[in-house]
């Protein structure tokens, strides 16, 4: 993920950890993947939570994973598997 885009998506789990319960992932990730819909277009998919596995196909260099508190956050934008 480019820098720019790196920073936007640290600074939107930031922005939803201020308005959501650090216990309410689900809506942190809806939070986070409404704003990247709106700035970057439709297809991004969010994660959040201090616990999980994951498996998926992501286009080229639309994936971040950071923590932030004591959330691991995941964002990135699904693709078909020949992408």
């Amino acid at each position: 993920m480019p820098v720019k885009m790196q920073i936007q998506a640290m600074a939107c789990a930031s922005q939803a950890l201020d308005i959501y319960d650090v216990l309410d992932c689900k809506s942190i990730a809806a939070h986070i993947k409404k704003e990247f819909d709106m700035i970057y277009g439709t297809g991004w998919q969010c994660v959040v939570g201090s616990n999980f596995g994951c498996f998926f196909t992501h286009s080229k260099g639309t994936f971040i994973y950071f923590t932030l508190e004591t959330l691991n956050f995941l964002i990135f934008k699904g693709a078909s598997s020949s992408d």
